[in-house]
């Protein structure tokens, strides 16, 4: 409750002013006109018409087919959140991202496992528990309840189900690795995930505020970073010890099946967001920019073939908060929308 208290009061008073700040503006996508049959169809039929239905339309209003295709693509973005509220809710992470990583690297560097990976093992289960540690687990465990209960509610995404996995095999490990003990080996993983994590979120502020050269540039850092600390230190520092020191040094453990098959999902996880990177961060080298696909947000009017009849009709109109474009290239790619 604390939580989504906290949550709120920052979007309200410090997010939404720093949005306006950086020029988006308070105010929704175009609305579409308003047309009664268009509207039961868009309700009760589909928001995607085919070629033929496109067509019946056409010549039940008296409109030009494209004309048609341009509402529908207009109501459809009638429905997405405006620019202003993905600011604020990227806002919100990057900031919580920035400052747990800060206080995990702070507190991993005067512990001895983090030098010495080994000493995760040692004395095992009879570790004391520190304060530092405690915390570090609870501000941990209870962001990520957060983003379990307002995924519910926040934008809505393609990525979903594969999101809602990440946050279940998350609070499982979390809280697994805190009732067995395992919390010298937790606080690595945590650490290592978050290092990525702010700098996608930074990323997305950017996108947002139309600072384009830094968008990209915190997109280059991000993909290194991501690749580096999910496909290489993960599997090569974490599962190694997970899956083979731990067995050597402590012996086979009734919870070792259960705490390796979880970091072995987030595993899985990292090799598919890899790959959905690396396809992005490969057409922004070959386009100059990050491409849009078909994750956005908003729909663009260059999803069409014939952008300037559309443009032309009296139902187009952009996005007064930029939502539909941003300079030039969608602002609901991969990277920018998780």
């Amino acid at each position: 409750m604390f939580q989504h208290f906290l949550n709120r009061l920052f979007l309200k008073f410090i997010a939404k002013t720093c949005a306006l700040h950086v020029g988006i503006e308070d105010s929704g996508p175009y609305q579409a006109q308003p047309n009664a049959i268009l509207e039961k169809v868009f309700i009760s039929i589909t928001k995607y018409p085919d070629k033929k239905r496109l067509e019946g339309l056409s010549k039940q209003l008296d409109w030009d087919v494209r004309k048609v295709q341009c509402w529908f693509r207009h109501r459809r973005n009638q429905d997405k959140p405006p620019t202003l509220t993905k600011f604020c809710e990227s806002m919100w992470r990057f900031t919580f991202y920035i400052c747990i990583f800060c206080y995990g690297i702070r507190f991993l560097w005067s512990s001895p496992w983090f030098w010495d990976i080994q000493q995760c093992w040692h004395s095992y289960p009879f570790q004391p528990l520190s304060s530092g540690l405690y915390y570090y687990y609870i501000m941990e465990l209870a962001f990520y309840w957060s983003l379990m209960f307002s995924q519910f509610t926040d934008i809505k995404r393609k990525d979903f189900l594969i999101m809602f996995v990440h946050h279940l095999a998350t609070i499982g490990l979390i809280t697994f690795s805190y009732i067995t003990n395992m919390v010298r080996v937790g606080t690595l993983i945590m650490c290592l995930h978050d290092a990525s994590d702010f700098l996608l979120e930074a990323a997305k502020l950017a996108n947002y505020a139309k600072f384009q050269r830094l968008c990209d540039t915190l997109f280059v850092i991000f993909s290194a970073v991501f690749m580096v600390t999910r496909l290489g230190l993960y599997p090569f520092w974490i599962l190694n010890t997970t899956l083979f020191e731990s067995w050597e040094m402590i012996g086979p453990y009734s919870s070792w099946w259960l705490f390796n098959g979880l970091l072995l999902i987030l595993q899985v996880l990292h090799v598919i967001w890899s790959y959905l990177i690396a396809r992005i961060a490969f057409k922004a080298l070959i386009r100059g920019k990050v491409s849009k696909d078909d994750r956005s947000d908003v729909e663009s009017s260059s999803e069409e073939e014939d952008v300037t009849t559309c443009t032309k009709s009296p139902c187009d109109s952009s996005s007064s908060n930029g939502a539909n474009r941003v300079n030039g290239h969608m602002g609901g790619s991969y990277w920018a929308e998780e």
